[in-house]
């Protein structure tokens, strides 16, 4: 759906990096499914220079600041890059209280089945989200994830 006005190219370019930062966040959820299946770190090679920015202290609530209020709430950018970006945003919120509800919720169970599907699900389901945002967004088309979509529109007007 492209409703608020075309998209260039540059726009669509822009409006799919703000995803490799729900991705770079999800690689800790990946680790069982890194080890059973050596293929898959193929995926983390796009997110060698987030490495490298985030080895910085305080550079993800840094970027965050930046992307929400330069970004986000700067109404002169084009509105397909700010709901991508606050999309991106929010995917990025829900895995980091993943990362800090699982350990807690799984505290006692050690490494079994249900860690390791859990950590699965997470880190597939972010995958998969990106993914589509990022193949959407090159196609120059809002990626409407069911529940985070609807609150994007209320943020981004």
């Amino acid at each position: 759906m492209t409703w608020r006005g075309s998209t260039d190219v540059k726009d669509r370019i822009f409006a799919s990096l703000p995803y490799l930062i729900p991705l770079f966040y999800a690689i800790p959820f990946g680790r069982f499914l890194f080890s059973q299946f050596p293929v898959l770190q193929v995926i983390l090679i796009p997110l060698i220079p987030l490495e490298i920015i985030y080895s910085v202290p305080f550079a993800g609530i840094i970027i965050f600041f930046i992307l929400f209020l330069a970004v986000v709430r700067n109404e002169r950018i084009a509105h397909f890059i700010r709901f991508n970006t606050m999309q991106a945003i929010l995917l990025d919120i829900i895995i980091i209280l993943c990362s800090l509800l699982l350990p807690i919720l799984l505290g006692g169970l050690g490494t079994n089945l249900l860690t390791e599907t859990l950590y699965n699900i997470v880190f597939l389901g972010t995958l998969v989200a990106c993914g589509y945002s990022i193949l959407q967004s090159w196609l120059g088309r809002y990626a409407e994830i069911p529940g985070i979509s609807e609150a994007v529109y209320l943020q981004v007007r």
